[in-house]
């Protein structure tokens, strides 16, 4: 298997997740191409251009996605906006820092984002409101501005969208339904994957073969994802993702432990 061929079809599978649980794939696509490659004998990919890579691939699957959700009343464009914007501005002052930051606290800050999330998806949470639309949904705007400022300048450092961390702080923090909840943050996702995206491409930090190469996976397997993940149960979605995040955190904290 070629370095390009493997490309595609990881972004093929981190794409069609993209679209099912409302993520721009980041937690799933930084440890693809971080440890499989090698198992497969191809030449290792430097954490550097893995961040930029999945800044990239976050920003075109989130986009793709977003037009389901959105032609189905599952954006709240007022937390998008609200969330959207302190985290672009904040995730783009840490992908501009990121250049300069060891690959060793890059990874040590990912796993810590990834921790917080994996506890707090096993938080018990009731389902009843998880069908409702966009427009029926309030939430606190000073909350939603804390939330933005803080951990976008975190993921703008390590190269990602952020969804992983982002849908838990709008589901147990901000109480937001859980399909609106998806669909609200590829929009958010937009914002920080643009930033983030920004400062990769001015850092250098960008291969823009190998996107490429993720890119033609990753389109169209989100758009197929957004539409088995509107006909799937709620719970299913929230147990999934829950595995996702808690199965990454473990692995990459399992890295950093061995040194």
């Amino acid at each position: 298997m070629t370095l390009y061929l493997f490309l595609w079809f990881a972004g093929s599978i981190v794409g069609f997740f993209s679209g099912l649980l409302g993520i721009g794939g980041g937690i799933l696509m930084f440890p693809l191409l971080l440890y499989i490659p090698p198992l497969l004998g191809l030449a290792p990919i430097g954490v550097k251009s893995i961040t930029g890579l999945t800044m990239v691939q976050g920003f075109f699957a989130s986009l793709s996605a977003l037009f389901f959700y959105n032609r189905h009343n599952l954006v709240n464009r007022p937390l998008v906006l609200t969330l959207g914007l302190s985290l672009f501005l904040s995730s783009l002052a840490g992908s501009f820092l990121s250049a300069y930051a060891p690959d060793k606290l890059l990874l040590l800050i990912f796993g810590v984002l990834a921790f917080i999330a994996s506890l707090m998806m096993l938080i018990p949470r009731s389902y009843a409101k998880d069908e409702l639309t966009g427009e029926s949904v309030s939430f606190s705007r000073p909350v939603a501005v804390f939330i933005g400022v803080c951990i976008g300048f975190l993921i703008g450092l390590v190269g990602q969208g952020g969804a992983f961390i982002i849908i838990p702080l709008l589901l147990y923090l901000l109480k937001i339904p859980l399909r609106v909840a998806l669909g609200s943050t590829l929009a958010i996702g937009l914002f920080s994957s643009s930033a983030g995206l920004v400062g990769k491409m001015a850092t250098g930090q960008v291969p823009f073969q190998m996107a490429a190469a993720l890119l033609l996976g990753a389109i169209p397997a989100a758009r197929l994802g957004s539409i088995i993940g509107k006909k799937t149960k709620t719970e299913y979605l929230r147990w999934l993702l829950a595995v996702i995040i808690i199965c990454t955190a473990l692995k990459i904290w399992a890295d950093i432990l061995k040194g």
